[in-house]
């Protein structure tokens, strides 16, 4: 099948990613627009981050900015763990509207804030409360996305989430950029970039209407013919069609292959059964190493980053943060459609590692050897010297390796890698994990720019080559793998008896379709229990 015979085949499964990944618009932009907000000299000024001489108390100013991005990501970790357990119960769709709506409370607050001691306050919990719908969405989309997309494609589509989480970084950098330039006083200095993301939030909420609930979450309650109609409708096939047959008979196959191995043992098993907990160990070690690879300090703290490496001037440190969201967006979006399902996920974070770790080894060694002059208090901001241009120069092409790998990887890998009925728990866990370590790399990131200085690029290259990708060479691929097959490659079950079981499950399709009666469901005894796991 050509490329345009596969998107037109496919497009309902992309039209329901772009609805969803609208959410994921959020999670980008709201962690990206914070330290702008903060650095904006008015916001200082209306929230008491000035000293009486009106220069900038650092260590408030670093508390505050760090405070404001934060939090999100506190509210956020709940929100993730939060998520699992209703996702189960009431389905993807429902789930992600429910969140949606807790979204707009906690961004509605933030914008309606005025300055001072209760201003701040009303940011913080604005940010609290958004952060929980933005945890609970992030952990929820890439699940659903990835139960609805067919194997060949499931990578590529899967990774919309990653563009989409770039673009709405994008977006916030060149708000403050916009603001910076033509607001300079008044409440809109963070009015309006807050009050923006409303529009995002809105159009997943209208869209949520358009789209329908997961095949797989609906034959995992014992929903089986809705669950084939939703199938056949994603695959623009008919209920009777041999493809339908065959993908429903391994959805069914797989779910009651977990159902008859978990008997009885409830969540124990679903985290501990066979096959299963290398699985949650790879979910919780690919976002820790995902956040401590340096990207989210420069993400969202660009400014402040561009600042430490000689990009001094207000509008210049703005505008080259501006240019690092394009640079993420192009990249990120090359590969997704054109690498993704070609390169393989083991080879691309391999590659991606050691891109990233030996340009931040260069970055530091000539912020080492070539450190910004320093700028006496009044004197006129000199042109952005050569060495820094330099080190911007390989920020970009870093970004470009983190867009290749492990920026949106670590999605598609742990969406990929879990069965059906734990597959909200593992996301769930993923999601957790990046906002936990987000958190507290969000909270120290101001002081180690300040303490730290080239020495922080250097302890990322570290992580990178050290971690990252030796930990890439250990995981096992699974480009081109259906999401039943997983059980195979972690050992739930072998490679003869999936394929016995699907035969069986293929037959009993088929002969049900025959008679035109929907598809027996013959394990609905056992869904209560599965639905307390």
């Amino acid at each position: 099948m050509g490329a345009k015979d596969s998107v037109f085949k496919n497009s309902r499964v992309y039209w329901m990613a772009f609805i969803v990944y609208w959410g994921i618009v959020l999670f980008g932009y709201d962690t990206g627009i914070g330290g702008g907000v903060v650095s904006a000299p008015y916001f200082q000024e209306s929230f008491g981050l000035l000293d009486a001489d009106g220069k900038t108390n650092t260590k408030r100013s670093n508390d505050v900015s760090s405070n404001v991005v934060s939090v999100l990501q506190a509210g956020a970790f709940f929100g993730a763990l939060g998520s699992a357990p209703i996702s189960s119960r009431i389905g993807r769709i429902y789930t992600l509207a429910a969140f949606s709506g807790l979204f707009l409370v906690g961004a509605i607050l933030t914008t309606v804030a005025n300055g001072g001691k209760h201003g701040l306050a009303e940011i913080y919990a604005g940010r609290v409360i958004s952060g929980v719908g933005i945890g609970a969405i992030s952990a929820v989309a890439p699940a659903y996305v990835s139960e609805c997309s067919p194997k060949d494609v499931r990578g590529r589509i899967t990774g919309l989430f990653q563009i989409m989480v770039a673009i709405g970084v994008m977006i916030s950098y060149f708000i403050n950029y916009g603001v910076d330039l033509h607001i300079k006083t008044g409440v809109n200095v963070w009015r309006i970039p807050f009050g923006l993301q409303i529009i995002p939030a809105g159009i997943m909420v209208i869209g949520l209407f358009t789209i329908k609930e997961s095949p797989r979450w609906l034959a995992s309650v014992g929903r089986n013919h809705e669950a084939i109609t939703n199938l056949a409708y994603l695959r623009k096939e008919s209920t009777d069609s041999e493809a339908i047959i065959h993908e429903m008979a391994e959805i069914e196959t797989a779910i009651q292959e977990e159902r008859e191995a978990r008997q009885g043992l409830g969540l124990k098993e679903a985290f501990f059964g066979k096959g299963n907990f290398i699985r949650f160990v790879i979910a919780f070690v690919i976002f820790l190493l995902q956040q401590w690879s340096g990207q989210n300090s420069v993400g969202y703290y660009a400014p402040q980053i561009f600042a430490a490496i000689g990009y001094r001037g207000s509008s210049s440190k703005l505008f080259a943060s501006g240019i690092y969201g394009v640079v993420k967006v192009a990249a990120t979006a090359i590969f997704i459609f054109f690498g993704v399902e070609t390169l393989g996920r083991k080879g691309s974070l391999i590659v991606s590692a050691f891109g990233m770790g030996s340009l931040f080894f260069i970055i530091g060694a000539i912020l080492k050897t070539h450190p910004p002059p320093d700028i006496k208090d009044g004197a006129p901001i000199p042109p952005v010297p050569p060495a820094s241009q330099a080190m911007a120069g390989m920020l970009y092409i870093y970004v470009c390796f983190y867009s290749l790998g492990w920026g949106p990887l670590p999605w598609v890998y742990v969406s990929d890698i879990f069965p059906t009925r734990t597959r909200h728990y593992g996301l769930a866990l993923a999601s957790a994990t990046q906002w936990l370590f987000n958190f507290v790399v969000s909270k120290v990131t101001p002081d180690m720019v300040s303490d730290l200085g080239y020495k922080i690029f250097l302890m990322f290259a570290a992580v990178n080559i050290g971690g990252m990708g030796v930990f890439s060479i250990l995981i096992p691929e699974t480009k081109g793998r259906s999401l039943e097959e997983m059980d195979v490659i972690f050992g739930s079950i072998t490679a003869e008896q999936r394929q016995a079981n699907i035969d069986k499950q293929e037959r009993v399709l088929e002969n049900s379709e025959k008679v035109g009666g929907a598809p027996p469901s013959d394990h609905s005894d056992s869904i209560d229990n599965d639905r307390k796991v």
